[in-house]
């Protein structure tokens, strides 16, 4: 049996369990796929196509390396692929991140048509997953008197591979999800006894609230409801991601939340939004940080104090809260990056500086 039928018993296999095709990091099952998208003919033909394009694991995966080959040979007219043109192939190589993509968008830029070089420069211009080849590459090139070489370098000097980002939206409207009343740990977020499925990244998000699907449904059925707006994970009177499982956790909060980072990539999402009454953990905030989402301190409870500016203490000794607003499931709140506030409605609710830092 080809590598390729043996895929698609595979996928079969995860469509009884709910799950789409995994993603393709191997070599030569994907040089099969390519082969047959070479054949006009070929009866698997269209689908080989969809998980060429949508399919396949970037990076330095053995897949990724055979990808890019690919479009660079579609690119150099070496290849004709009619429903993948030049500006197609350079648009996937532009978010297939670092690795064998780099070193393609290199010979194309170094190369001698002119009008190839310079569509693969301004992809390159906004990739930052260069190694220490890469750059020596460019600097070997420029030392040379490569003009290409030396804009790409100036652009590099100039960070445009940052500066040139859209702009993030003015405005960001959320609907809450309570995921838990008190600290949320890391743990019910992504269980470590399912570390084993990390790799499967859509089957370790059924691992999200330690397997509980009445509030997976739950959150399902409010994104359902409210799909113009993104949804914002609480810890209601507690401090959200303690624990040690930060980068999984994040993962599988943003599979589940957040807005996926690339058409050709599955799985990959970026940009959770999360809250807790306390803030959140330090190192699963950099980690939200990192993925581009925002971690927000709601302060919506206080302690409450006595006319003489004393803790009032219940019968237990812990200090009596006092709801300063509500963030019950269901409940909207605009964040507002441009003020830096939580708002309801008109009405401003807190400060989000330290949410939305120039970091």
């Amino acid at each position: 049996m080809s590598l390729y039928h043996t895929y698609l018993q595979e996928i079969e296999d995860r469509k009884a369990e709910g799950l789409h095709p995994k993603p393709v990091d191997d070599v030569a099952l994907l040089n099969e796929i390519i082969d047959q998208i070479k054949d006009p003919n070929h009866p698997e033909r269209e689908a080989s196509l969809n998980y060429f394009i949508y399919n396949v694991l970037p990076g330095t995966t053995s897949a990724a390396g055979a990808k890019a080959a690919f479009l660079k040979d579609i690119i150099l007219g070496q290849v004709e692929v009619a429903e993948i043109d030049g500006a197609s192939a350079f648009e996937q190589l532009s978010h297939m991140k670092g690795g064998p993509s780099i070193e393609v968008l290199l010979d194309l830029a170094l190369g001698q048509d002119e009008a190839i070089a310079l569509e693969a420069a301004v992809v390159l211009k906004t990739q930052v997953f260069l190694y220490e080849a890469d750059t020596d590459r460019l600097a070997a090139a420029h030392e040379a008197g490569h003009a290409m070489a030396t804009d790409i370098l100036k652009s590099y000097a100039q960070a445009e591979f940052f500066t040139n980002l859209p702009d993030v939206e003015e405005t960001i409207d959320v609907v809450t999800y309570v995921a838990g009343v008190g600290d949320i740990s890391t743990d019910l977020l992504s269980p470590g006894s399912d570390a084993h499925s990390r790799s499967d990244r859509e089957l370790h998000g059924k691992s999200m609230f330690e397997h509980d699907t009445v509030r997976q449904n739950e959150l399902l059925e409010l994104q359902k409801q409210h799909p113009d707006k993104r949804v914002m994970l609480v810890a209601e009177k507690g401090t959200m991601g303690v624990g040690s499982s930060r980068m999984s956790g994040v993962n599988n909060v943003a599979l589940w939340i957040g807005k996926q980072a690339s058409e050709y990539v599955p799985f990959i999402n970026i940009a959770p939004v999360v809250a807790g009454t306390n803030g959140i953990s330090p190192i699963f905030l950099t980690t939200v940080g990192v993925t581009g989402g925002i971690g927000v301190d709601l302060k919506n409870w206080v302690k409450t104090v006595d006319s003489e500016g004393n803790t009032v203490l219940d019968a237990d000794g812990e200090p009596v809260l006092e709801q300063v607003y509500s963030v019950d499931t269901g409940t909207v709140f605009t964040i507002n990056t441009k003020t830096k506030k939580l708002c309801q409605g008109d009405k401003e609710l807190i400060d989000l500086s330290a949410s939305l830092t120039p970091q």
